[in-house]
């Protein structure tokens, strides 16, 4: 089974570089002169400094010669999936298919393997998730990860082969669960970081945190997760990880709206998309999401940081 991941920021390369251990990997750059500097420099300047890339991962600009590995990974954005599956319909057809991000699409509402379903339908579709750092896993440093495939034998196979000395996988069925915890973690990180930002201390984020878990549990098995995925590496691991690090992307998103500061609008933050399609669903599946609503509320400016926290400690009191 050969395996190419499309897709060379900074968490494509990192997978990338550990798949290698295993063996042969090819790394798609869409760009062709990036491909070839990284190809002979051995190193991802722009996304992951400082890290060599081993002999065993070639990276490549030819599309069609990496997309005829057996096992796809698809490092691309959550906004820009849809997009990259439709522009290489062709050379995807038939594949089996690993979604890298993190999110749900704004338009339709839809996580990463049902986009790919959508656009796909003869594909073989997973999802790989979880608390996880590119620079942590491009140093070999351990990391567990969830991959979520309905299909169970086909995710034994994944398990098997996408396991590296320090990339540890466990497998699911659960594709909803695993699609709902790693996109709504992060809008809960956007909250997280505002509350840091804004001085309202640890004890505000541990709270935050939890009832934000609770918002994450809610709309998952609503739309008909299961409760232990939620309680695993894809939801509350990578809850833990995300609303406590400045390395995420949306926990500095929520600093810099605590602070008052900008922030650089180049950056791909899959939370704040994700909050605004969470925000839509949720009015019509009828849940309460408080936490969503104000980081909606937050990102659009219609609530300062003070009032935001101001109304979410008048809500009615109630048990937990």
């Amino acid at each position: 089974m050969t395996v190419s991941v499309l897709g060379s920021g900074a968490f494509g390369t990192a997978l990338a570089i550990s798949l290698a251990g295993n063996g042969p990997v090819t790394l798609w750059a869409r760009n062709a002169g990036a491909a070839a500097e990284m190809q002979r420099d051995r190193c991802n300047t722009a996304r992951l400094p400082g890290v060599t890339l081993p002999e065993a991962l070639t990276i490549t600009a030819d599309l069609e010669a990496a997309a005829a590995a057996d096992v796809l990974l698809l490092a691309v954005p959550m906004q820009k999936l849809r997009g990259a599956l439709i522009d290489h319909h062709s050379l995807l057809a038939g594949k089996t298919l690993v979604a890298c991000c993190k999110g749900i699409e704004l338009n339709t509402g839809l996580g990463p393997i049902a986009v790919m379903r959508d656009v796909l339908p003869d594909a073989a579709p997973a999802l790989l998730t979880g608390p996880s750092f590119a620079a942590d896993i491009a140093r070999g440093l351990p990391t567990a990860l969830t991959l979520a495939c309905a299909d169970a034998d086909r995710g034994r196979d994944l398990q098997q082969k996408l396991t590296t000395a320090n990339l540890r996988l466990y497998r699911t069925t659960d594709t909803i669960g695993a699609e709902l915890g790693g996109a709504l973690k992060n809008v809960m990180a956007i909250a997280c970081g505002a509350v840091i930002g804004a001085g309202l201390g640890d004890s505000a984020r541990a709270a935050l945190m939890t009832r934000g878990y609770a918002e994450m549990q809610r709309m998952a098995l609503a739309c008909g997760a299961r409760p232990e995925t939620l309680a695993g590496l894809s939801g509350f691991g990578d809850l833990t990880l995300t609303c406590s690090s400045e390395l995420s992307r949306n926990y500095r998103l929520g600093l810099s709206i605590g602070r008052g500061e900008s922030f650089d609008a180049s950056l791909t933050v899959e939370g704040a998309a994700t909050a605004r399609a969470v925000a839509a669903q949720t009015e019509k599946l009828k849940l309460e999401m408080p936490i969503t609503r104000t980081v909606t509320n937050l990102l659009d400016q219609e609530l300062t940081i003070d009032e935001a926290a101001a109304h979410l400690l008048k809500r009615p009191l109630k048990e937990e």
